[in-house]
């Protein structure tokens, strides 16, 4: 038997405005350019990639199955700028083939800085696609994937989640392979499902690639890959970007002809099927214990966490911006609260990676700065910004306290700063 287990990510953060020192405004974020991205990309990719997997799952009278990751920050943007693509977001969720996924709605780092605002971020996000998708998430999925005991410990003893995803990298799979499912170290509920990273990055980044000894990679060679792993494994967890469809992977590659193909080719063995995360857990008892005791991603060739924290600039953006947290919950202002977590999106410490390399041409593609370092100055500015902003609620927020109990304000008050708060 190989299950293939299609899951994609659908994300696009809220990019910020070129900010420097000298603005003093509170209109951070580009609405005018996330605008435009966002229905670019769901021309490429978004309503073609879901018209035909609705096609696909019609025609397979629901034996191909999909799974989805749609970030909270994606899901506001599609609702205001792109509200068709909701609606067929909406027509897959109906099909009953198709499973939401849980994560932080930000797609932020906050389970390696503050648990309350990570636990908080998972419960919105959980809510949300409640309410849009009538469905409640069974299976949960951090940013990127990144992942580590600690996490599972969390899941497993805070929610109510049946499986965990993650990437399945060499260095801690060892002798095992990534087609069978886990049970994370010192869990006794939570089952742990692998990224089969060789079969997935066939498709998400070798697939249009002239040089690649496999190309051009058609479904009936790739579905012999598949059928490959029955007797050798159980699943086969294909985890993705869903932009890989059109905007990653161009539609002249042939990258839709290829999926459309794909699941026909792979049903032609009588033991293959397709099932979405929740049941593959459910299906599969694990195979063995897997011990990370170190954060792992689904990022660069190291798979760990240095695309967002290896230099000092991405450390201290981090640092400081966690460390407002106490400071803009007591504000106790929606505005304030939205803003600072919209900065906690991951893509901003992305943008500043300074590797070089194979890696460091990637993260050149993504970036909408001229360099990191301009992406770190203009961070840290907005950063600082919000800093302000909290002060003066909270001053505010002193004044009648103040006033109840007979102190006077000073007169001439210079601005606030952060020795003040």
């Amino acid at each position: 038997m190989a299950s293939v287990c299609f899951y994609f990510q659908v994300h696009q953060p809220y990019r910020l405005k070129n900010y420097t020192v000298f603005d003093q405004h509170s209109s951070y974020f580009d609405d005018k350019k996330n605008a435009e991205i966002c229905r670019k990309v769901a021309k490429k990719c978004y309503l073609p990639a879901n018209l035909l997997l609705l096609e696909l799952i019609s025609k397979y009278n629901g034996k191909f199955k999909i799974s989805y990751s749609i970030t909270g920050v994606m899901l506001e943007q599609i609702e205001n700028y792109t509200p068709n693509v909701l609606r067929t977001f909406k027509q897959l969720a109906d099909t009953g083939c198709v499973e939401f996924l849980a994560e932080t709605y930000y797609h932020s780092l906050s389970f390696l800085y503050s648990l309350d605002e990570f636990a908080q971020q998972v419960e919105t996000h959980s809510h949300t696609i409640k309410r849009l998708f009538r469905q409640n998430p069974r299976v949960f999925r951090n940013t990127e994937l990144i992942y580590n005991n600690d996490l599972a410990a969390f899941i497993e003893n805070n929610t109510e989640f049946d499986a965990i995803l993650t990437e399945g990298p060499g260095h801690i799979l060892g002798y095992r392979s990534p087609n069978f499912v886990y049970r994370p170290v010192n869990c006794r509920r939570l089952k742990l499902l692998l990224k089969n990273y060789p079969l997935s990055d066939d498709i998400a980044f070798r697939f249009s690639n002239r040089n690649w000894s496999q190309w051009p990679l058609l479904a009936n060679k790739y579905a012999s890959w598949v059928n490959a792993v029955n007797g050798c494994g159980f699943v086969v967890n294909l985890f993705m970007d869903y932009e890989t469809f059109g905007e990653h992977q161009w539609v002249d590659t042939g990258i839709f002809e290829f999926m459309r193909h794909l699941p026909e080719e792979i049903l032609r063995h009588p033991d293959n099927d397709f099932k979405t995360p929740s049941e593959i857990a459910y299906t599969y008892e694990p195979l063995d214990v897997i011990d990370v005791p170190c954060p792992i991603s689904w990022a660069d060739i190291e798979r760990d966490l240095s695309a967002w924290n290896g230099n000092a600039m991405q450390k201290n953006a981090l640092a400081e911006l966690y460390e407002l947290e106490e400071k803009v919950k007591a504000a106790r202002d929606k505005d304030i609260i939205r803003d600072w977590r919209r900065l906690q999106t991951s893509d901003h410490f992305y943008y500043m990676c300074t590797k070089y390399f194979a890696d460091g041409d990637v993260h050149k593609y993504f970036n909408p700065y001229d360099s990191p370092y301009d992406c770190y100055i203009s961070f840290m500015s907005v950063l600082n910004d919000l800093n302000l902003r909290c002060c003066r609620k909270m001053q505010k927020q002193r004044k009648p306290a103040d006033k109840a109990m007979g102190k006077s304000t000073p007169q001439n008050q210079s601005a606030p700063s952060k020795k003040l708060c």
